[in-house]
């Protein structure tokens, strides 16, 4: 018997694939804390690069001026959704679930839509009816004065688009997208992941009062349902911009009449 014969070449080792496995709980809030860091880069690099070309010398009342202006803050909001976009493409590249799959890209029925229009107009409605029986202001004060900025600024339809199409694309990827996929699929459940996100969601909306916190937090939960029902992320993204086109014209109509 020969020596190769004896000692038999082993086979070659194959490597097992590992199956693709979107995020649990821990791996998904850990991803979405480091997309709203990108996410808050994005913004927090227009004000830094506004406040480095501007020839004025450097005082925090100038940047505090500058960051509360319509322009700046419009520009802000559309550089957050590259910086978003990447991470949430980082993250869900790691987990090899395609992307349009995670995050839900997909279409639903005309169904859906008429029935999430339906019941963001009466969830609305009703906020407005207590709004105007508790003697509140139905917007938020400092919106009036972003709308102004921007007017003054010629960033109006900047701050529209921005609003309208930039926020909720940004926003729903994150909470409706990324948040609810992965915790969906953890010991939540998809009705913990709805009331979650939620909280995440309207935690994102610092700058409003309780009061608005109870609104948002309450259309959180009806698009968190639809996205549950539907399956749709689309359809979140859609509502999410026709209620801050609602919102935009109220404060358009505002600011003209104050």
């Amino acid at each position: 018997m020969s020596a190769l014969e004896s000692n038999p070449v082993p086979p070659p080792v194959s490597l097992v694939e590992q199956p693709p496995q979107v995020w649990k709980f821990i791996g998904t809030s850990l991803w979405g804390l480091v997309v709203f860091a990108a996410m808050f880069a994005g913004q927090l690099s227009v004000l830094v690069y506004l406040l480095i070309t501007d020839r004025a010398p450097f005082s925090f009342d100038q940047a505090k001026a500058l960051a509360g202006g319509g322009l700046t803050i419009s520009l802000s909001v559309v550089m957050g959704l590259p910086a978003a976009l990447l991470a949430l493409w980082i993250a869900i590249r790691l987990s090899r679930v395609p992307f349009a799959d995670y995050l839900a890209l997909r279409w639903t029925s005309w169904w859906y839509l008429l029935f999430g229009i339906i019941g963001l107009v009466v969830l609305v409605l009703g906020w407005e009816g207590v709004s105007y029986a508790t003697g509140r202001e139905s917007s938020a004060g400092f919106m009036v004065d972003v709308l102004k900025s921007a007017q003054a600024e010629g960033a109006l339809w900047l701050l529209v688009v921005s609003f309208c199409v930039v926020a909720p694309i940004t926003e729903e990827f994150l909470t409706r997208g990324f948040l609810y996929r992965g915790w969906s699929e953890s010991f939540l459940r998809p009705a913990g992941a709805i009331v979650l996100s939620s909280l995440v969601w309207t935690a994102m909306h610092l700058q409003y009062d309780w009061f608005f916190f109870g609104e948002i937090f309450s259309i959180g939960l009806l698009f968190g349902y639809l996205r549950y029902r539907s399956g749709s992320i689309w359809l979140t993204v859609i509502l999410h911009g026709l209620n801050n086109f609602a919102a935009t014209l109220q404060t358009i109509w505002l600011a003209n009449h104050t």
